[in-house]
């Protein structure tokens, strides 16, 4: 059962003095040391830092892949912490949406197809599925390529296609693993635009984590870490 606790208006995502160890051995990694954070929903939040900061790391915690060691995690209105491994990944499948720096496209299935599996896996039917997934596709300009393999899509278009994936099934809170980090200047500009374009809506919330500071002019607010700790939190719109 979810247990919802008290959270505040608009926000989808609520930290409080989360902390994340990994035992290497006889030796404890501390990753995340007491990170205290909100995302709020209609924005675009960017967690910024240098390699190894932990960044990854709190974003797999707000999404439900790690577990903290210690602390409070409020997502969306649910205690995710406190769900068995099975409502875990019904609560993703329901409400989280994931673009990464690869792609993690299949090879053997057409960027429509590719961007209906989440659909799929959930048992809609396929014509509803595919139909879906043209309409995204066509929103993030690929309406002409639904049919091409990703073996003929560009990096660019590859990270199209992921997005469109990650918005089919309509998610409140999509987190993004350094989108850009493997485009160059054009196309990494053109997928943050995306996001900001298609992503960013009054009931959805979007958190990027990257080290690239080209993408700061998308971004509503910028969280800043360094050794497993929030150092800063600014907004960027007026």
């Amino acid at each position: 059962m979810t247990m919802a606790v008290p959270q505040g208006e608009g926000l989808a995502v609520v930290c409080r003095a989360v902390t994340k160890e990994f035992r290497q051995g006889s030796v404890i990694v501390r990753a995340l040391r007491g990170v205290d954070v909100e995302v709020r929903m209609g924005e675009l939040t960017l967690l910024m830092g240098p390699s190894g900061c932990g960044k990854t790391t709190l974003l797999s915690v707000m999404a439900g892949i790690l577990d903290p060691t210690s602390g409070s995690i409020n997502v969306l209105g649910s205690d995710i912490e406190r769900l068995t491994s099975r409502q875990k990944t019904a609560f993703r499948m329901k409400n989280i949406g994931f673009v990464f720096q690869m792609h993690n496209l299949l090879p053997a299935l057409s960027a429509m197809e590719n961007t209906a599996v989440p659909l799929l896996i959930a048992r809609r039917p396929r014509n509803a599925a595919l139909a879906a997934a043209r309409q995204l596709l066509e929103g993030v300009g690929l309406g002409e390529r639904v049919d091409a393999l990703p073996s003929r899509l560009s990096g660019g278009e590859q990270q199209r296609v992921a997005i469109a994936r990650a918005l089919v099934h309509r998610p409140r809170l999509l987190v993004c693993d350094e989108p850009t980090s493997a485009l160059d200047a054009k196309s990494g500009h053109a997928i943050m635009q995306q996001l900001r374009d298609i992503a960013v809506e009054p009931d959805r919330a979007v958190v990027v984590v990257t080290h690239d500071p080209r993408v700061i002019e998308f971004a509503d607010r910028i969280a800043t870490m360094d050794d497993g700790r929030i150092t800063d939190v600014r907004e960027t719109k007026a």
